[in-house]
């Protein structure tokens, strides 16, 4: 009767285990390019499709504005992150994410939007002008565009509104003459407000951004997550998801992938980084 109940005990214990890992919630933060709202609606189905093959919990996670994602990356508060190019070259210093994936055979570029009846014709005419960005740090629709306005000694005020919507919605109404995103979220705005607007420049193409891993992860945890994520365009469920977010498929990736944007020597936010 002993031995009875000490394996009952025991496989009582292996069960436990076993629905204890099923269980994990594994924290998958995404950068606020959008609204919280929107963004839970585009990327929680994905999450739970990737739960589903892996058995992990995947919990979706953003931040109120971009500068407060940056901290919690900088503080290592999301257990995966879906992060801008340059956010990725800062936070795989410290607290040490590794990239492990990247949207499939795309490269990011920013854009600098104006309304679709502006008479602006070009960047020079932007001369002493308030434009809008999401915020300082953000990468193609911020630094590339300012980057470029300096260089050509176009004198400009930066205003920082917190998200892409946010820009696209403020030119839109005619609260700035212009402003920075990105192609992805300008396709994926709503019909009524892209209808007001139209592109007038874009920067250069970099590496674009990463899903990256927090190194507390387990291997086994991070190679499964991984595989989920690559092979989610391999069903006609994963592959309509994806298209919610402009995506066609998802690749690995190395952290070598993003020496394109190393190479800029941006350091706008070493002081996020903990020696």
């Amino acid at each position: 009767m002993s031995r009875l109940k000490h394996g009952l005990a025991a496989i009582c214990l292996m069960l436990f285990s076993l629905h204890s890992v099923a269980e994990e919630v594994i924290t998958f933060g995404i950068v606020p390019q959008q609204s919280a709202s929107k963004l839970a609606k585009l990327w929680v189905p994905i999450l739970d499709e990737v739960s589903r093959q892996t058995g992990y919990k995947l919990q979706f996670k953003t931040a109120p504005n971009i500068p407060e994602f940056e901290q919690r990356c900088a503080d290592g508060e999301y257990d995966i992150a879906y992060m801008n190019p340059y956010h990725y070259t800062v936070f795989s210093r410290s607290p040490g994410y590794k990239a492990i994936a990247r949207q499939k055979d795309k490269l990011i570029r920013g854009i600098v939007v104006v309304r679709k009846d502006s008479p602006i014709k070009d960047m020079t005419e932007l001369h002493d002008k308030a434009l809008a960005f999401p915020a300082p740090a953000a990468f193609a629709a911020s630094v590339l565009p300012r980057a470029y306005l300096t260089a050509q000694n176009i004198p400009f005020t930066p205003e920082y509104v917190s998200s892409h919507d946010s820009v696209y919605r403020a030119v839109a109404k005619g609260l700035f003459v212009a402003g920075g995103g990105i192609e992805r979220t300008y396709n994926n705005i709503a019909p009524e407000i892209k209808d007001e607007l139209k592109i007038l420049w874009t920067t250069d193409q970099f590496t674009p951004h990463a899903f990256a891993a927090h190194p507390k992860l387990s291997a086994e945890v991070v190679a499964k997550i991984q595989q989920a994520l690559i092979n989610l365009d391999q069903t006609e469920t994963g592959a309509a998801l994806l298209k919610e977010i402009n995506f066609k498929a998802i690749q690995s990736a190395q952290d070598s992938d993003w020496d394109d944007v190393r190479a800029l020597g941006i350091d706008l936010l070493e002081q996020l980084i903990k020696g």
